[in-house]
């Protein structure tokens, strides 16, 4: 049992995206470009009958083989060309045996390079040399001009970099990216992650909502410390209980999940930490070395996090200090807490909250349930 922590109820700790992009672009190298993601949708096959409603986009089959050829799925920010050269890269990618969370990283690139398009020299516009999906320069040994604008031949060039990069499906996508480009610009891929996914989900059957198991990508099960393509783990492993603002709790804007004392709690994806502290109970006292009561309020031992495109994630009740401070940057799945029953709690869990666009408060969260699901990190371990 928990409730929303005292920064959730003070309308003037709201965290906007605008203004958390100013003071973290020195250090936060996923949100040193704000904005655009939030404003990309995916809409409808063009001129197809079938279905992509938000079930539909969920759906994860067996088969992530991409086509190349027909219909191209319609997104508000990219034409049918721009969509058909991504299609081109994930298949590349798919057959050069790359796992999926490469094709998310892959797209993000192109659509940070070129916006998708395979851009021929632009002439004094142009960044030296660089031509193509990916920008890649003939001069620095990617290949001749006529080579790079073949979509097939760079992204092809781009995979046989990325594999090599040591450890590079643990890496942030930003940092991925930028061992094989070696941009001027390294902390700007970062914010195309959510598109990609979805790119890739729409193209590829669900791709970018699966984990690599024995060479066989798996879907919906990123947890204990398994990411997604996607680039998101569950924090603990374990099914809901209270579920999100209730009948019987309305103000209940996260959900618990039940789990023994001392699990340990991963962070959902990369970010940056915000607040690793002690929430105070109603009477303000900081008294979190303890387990809590119902009634008691505040969050006991909590930890908030910004995630690229502006996602804020908490997790509340833990059991000692956090493992983590603010400021400090955390890959997905990284340790930064353990269960425990601090705070506003009848029982050991981990109350864990979602927000949108860097809002903290209330006002910014949303049924973590269907977020989870969606980037195939299902909460209760199953679709």
């Amino acid at each position: 049992m928990s409730e929303q922590t005292g920064d959730s109820n003070n309308p003037r700790r709201k965290l906007r995206l605008g203004a958390l992009a100013v003071a973290l672009t020195a250090t936060l190298a996923l949100l040193c470009c704000t904005g655009g993601t939030a404003a990309f949708f995916l809409t409808e096959l063009s001129g197809g009958s079938d279905d992509l409603s938000p079930e539909a986009q969920s759906a994860c089959g067996s088969s992530h083989q991409v086509k190349v050829s027909g219909k191209m799925p319609r997104f508000e920010q990219y034409g049918e060309s721009q969509i058909r050269n991504a299609a081109v890269i994930i298949k590349v990618g798919s057959d050069m045996k790359v796992p999926p969370r490469g094709w998310v990283i892959a797209v993000a690139t192109a659509m940070q390079e070129s916006g998708l398009r395979n851009l021929p020299h632009l002439g004094s516009r142009n960044d030296h040399d660089s031509v193509g999906l990916f920008q890649q320069r003939p001069s620095q040994g990617w290949g001749s001009p006529e080579q790079l604008q073949d979509p097939s031949y760079s992204s092809r060039k781009f995979y046989e970099k990325l594999v090599k990069v040591p450890g590079w499906e643990q890496l942030s996508l930003t940092r991925a990216a930028q061992r094989v480009q070696v941009s001027a610009f390294p902390d700007a891929y970062a914010k195309h992650e959510e598109l990609a996914s979805k790119i890739v989900d729409a193209l590829a059957g669900g791709a970018a909502r699966t984990v690599q198991v024995a060479q066989r990508s798996i879907c919906n099960a990123a947890s204990r410390g398994q990411i997604a393509a996607s680039g998101w783990t569950a924090p603990i492993p374990g099914g809901v209980g209270s579920g999100f603002r209730t009948a019987s709790r309305p103000r209940h804007n996260g959900v618990d999940i039940a789990a023994p004392k001392r699990t340990l709690i991963r962070v959902a994806a990369t970010g940056r930490v915000l607040v690793a502290r002690c929430d105070p109970a109603n009477n303000g006292q900081l008294s979190c070395d303890v387990d809590g009561y119902p009634g008691k309020g505040g969050c006991g031992w909590f930890v908030d996090v910004l995630h690229a495109g502006g996602y804020v994630t908490r997790y509340c009740h833990m059991i000692v200090k956090p493992r983590v401070v603010p400021g400090q940057l955390v890959k997905a799945g990284e340790v930064i807490g353990e269960v425990g029953s601090s705070g506003n709690s009848s029982g050991p869990h981990l109350h864990f909250e979602v927000h949108l666009d860097g809002d903290r408060s209330s006002r910014g969260a949303v049924n973590p349930v269907p977020f989870m699901r969606d980037r195939g990190a299902p909460l209760n371990g199953k679709a």
